[in-house]
């Protein structure tokens, strides 16, 4: 399974086309649209949330509410295009109009975007071409692409969440997650303002997201992502580009702002002897074999051991900031303050939604890597015979 996704930050559409679905899988817009909504919300919010209001068109690959075996094609229109029409036609400008007289042309880099060496890579003295690429607008058709893959998934009893563990410094109490299951989690998240598990941690962060907002500041965090119900043996350990949490932390880091990933215990694996690293093996006939904890997150040697994957990401502050960094202009190679398009003072709890589905897509690329069904019922059949062999074995 693959996908390709197409469009400008203020262009008419964004773009994506599916391939390698299995057939008979039942699909709605508005299963799509409910995870675009939740994109769109969490406490720290700009003004471009209040502009877009997201809903997808399916185009081609679903007849009657199910896939067809052919490419999905989906599209989410740009309702803010009307504004943006003579900026970003895709037309010609007429031979008696000056480029530089185009409003909103930028040759002034904003520290920590893509804007100065994108200009420099392909040779764009305006530099409006590339930050309309580079904008985390993209991630609206990522979360379209996740949304199906989770609905996969969910047809193999597989169920994936994420949630907010840490924003400017402010970390929940572990406890509010241990024993709850995805349904459980996911319940709370979807009422909470931050996305967070933790009502005394999320009043916190929401009083630390206003007043960094009126310090002109922006702020990150770390959000955490959980998939239940994995069989073992996803994966491989006999090439790198196989290793399941390889594929994983390319998802997770492909998505813009995120500079770091850990799965399981992390970073803090370093801290502290073997012992209280890896997971204890355990059986017993109801289950087969399982693990007496989940420190290495459910992988172990590339693959997926059955337990719970733990995988955690985390946000730098955005940077374009209300209270501008220094910057220099292309053209007159002076010291400006950096250009400000809209932004949000913090976009982690949004950001924990497009996390969730790179990694909900990654697993089902992995499953359909490695079964290879064409069909949804001959896919969940093997899924099943994967499990029953694990556990006799």
């Amino acid at each position: 399974m693959r996908y390709l996704t197409a469009g400008e930050s203020h262009g008419p559409q964004l773009t994506t086309i599916i391939e390698g679905l299995p057939s008979l899988l039942p699909i709605t817009a508005e299963q799509i649209n409910h995870e675009l909504k939740r994109r769109q919300g969490g406490h720290g919010r700009g003004r471009r949330m209040q502009i877009e209001t997201d809903t997808v068109e399916i185009t081609s690959g679903i007849r009657h509410g199910k896939t067809l075996g052919s490419p999905v094609a989906l599209v989410v229109t740009n309702d803010d295009w009307k504004h943006w029409t003579k900026i970003m036609g895709a037309e010609p400008l007429p031979e008696d109009v000056d480029p530089n007289e185009i409003k909103r042309q930028i040759s002034r880099p904003r520290p920590g975007h893509a804007d100065l060496v994108g200009g420099m890579k392909y040779g764009h003295r305006d530099l409006r071409n590339v930050l309309e690429r580079s904008s985390a607008r993209e991630t609206t058709v990522r979360v379209a692409v996740g949304a199906v893959a989770k609905i996969l998934l969910e047809q193999l009893g597989i169920r994936i969440v994420a949630h907010v563990v840490e924003i400017g410094g402010i970390t929940i109490d572990r406890q509010a997650v241990e024993g709850k299951s995805v349904e459980e989690i996911r319940a709370i998240v979807e009422e909470d303002p931050c996305y967070c598990v933790d009502p005394e941690a999320s009043a916190k962060m929401v009083a630390l997201i206003d007043e960094t907002k009126k310090a002109g500041d922006t702020i990150g965090g770390v959000v955490e992502v959980i998939v239940e119900g994995m069989p073992a043996g996803i994966g491989s350990y006999v090439h790198y580009d196989r290793k399941l949490d390889g594929k994983l932390a390319q998802a997770m880091l492909s998505i813009n702002a995120f500079k770091g990933v850990e799965f399981g215990i992390g970073f803090d694996a370093a801290h502290v002897p073997g012992s209280q690293v890896h997971d204890e093996i355990i059986w017993d006939e109801e289950q087969g074999y399982t693990r007496r904890t989940n420190r290495l997150g459910g992988l172990e040697g590339g693959m997926s051991t059955g337990m719970p994957i733990v995988v955690r990401g985390v946000m730098k502050p955005i940077p374009t900031l209300y209270k501008p960094l220094q910057s220099v202009d292309i053209e007159t190679k002076e010291s400006f303050k950096a250009s400000v398009e809209r932004s949000d003072a913090c976009a982690v709890p949004a950001a924990s939604v497009v996390a969730e589905h790179a990694i909900a897509f990654e697993i089902a690329k992995a499953i359909l890597d490695q079964f290879h069904a064409d069909q949804l019922p001959q896919l969940q059949q093997q899924i099943e015979q994967m499990k029953q062999q694990a556990k006799e074995f």
